[in-house]
């Protein structure tokens, strides 16, 4: 049993040290290069060289290749779901994708009316110069595989999907989109929707009751996905 977490910030290291003895399982973080100096597909293409490895390497670590969960915060998140594709394209087992306010969508903030959500933490504006420095270009996928999750048409095959957002989140409206989606494709799906919390709230405001409750149920589907059980959609 292992996670595999996506993540590019330097405040990691105590997240997967507290995330390691809450589970009881080895994390692993996957350090992605970075846009614009390393557009698409660099990161995807680091994600799954990690995933890979981890792969190879479970034995020697004393891993079930079986209960492998993969995740991520918001880029990451969104890294994370690509990654359960590829790695679903590629015939590789993953146990469950926790995806924390994943940014799945290029097209967000290019003319959508987002109303409130999206004005604490991470806006419109930040949105487009994000995904134009990752596809390193204005925000057009096309044909390119495995560039945004929400793209993506079939999304049967997946693993046990767990989402997290707040009501106030730019993310909002694509991620539940995305989980209808997989529900709908037949992916046990647990949506969490947390209301009056922004991008990222829970790490400004860890304390706060509503954000100690997302966090936990959080970690309490990655111990059910890890223990071999299902995710549950809600």
């Amino acid at each position: 049993m292992a996670v595999c977490w996506s993540v590019h910030r330097k405040r990691t290291a105590p997240f997967a040290a507290e995330l390691a003895a809450d589970l009881g399982v080895p994390v692993f973080c996957n350090r992605y290069r970075l846009a614009p100096e390393h557009p698409y597909p660099a990161a995807i293409n680091d994600c799954f060289t990690a995933l890979q490895w981890l792969h190879v390497q479970a034995d020697e670590l004393g891993i079930d290749r079986q209960r492998i969960v993969i995740g991520g915060h918001s880029a990451g998140g969104g890294l994370a779901a690509v990654l359960a594709q590829r790695a679903d394209d590629a015939e590789l087992p993953v146990a469950q994708q926790t995806l924390v306010y994943p940014m799945l969508d290029e097209r967000t903030g290019f003319g959508d009316q987002v109303g409130q959500r999206g004005r604490i933490g991470w806006d419109a504006a930040s949105n487009r110069y994000g995904w134009s420095s990752y596809l390193g270009h204005q925000p057009i996928v096309a044909d390119r595989p495995w560039a945004a999750a929400r793209r993506r048409k079939d999304l049967s095959g997946l693993p046990p999907t767990w989402i997290g957002v707040g009501d106030l989140d730019l993310f909002h409206d694509e991620d539940l989109e995305y989980a209808q989606r997989l529900r709908r494709a037949g992916v046990p799906t647990e949506l969490v929707v947390v209301p009056g919390m922004y991008h990222a709230a829970e790490r400004d405001v860890p304390d706060a009751p509503s954000m100690i409750d997302f966090t936990s149920r959080m970690r309490a589907n990655m111990r059910r996905a890890l223990s071999g059980s299902a995710t549950g959609g809600q």
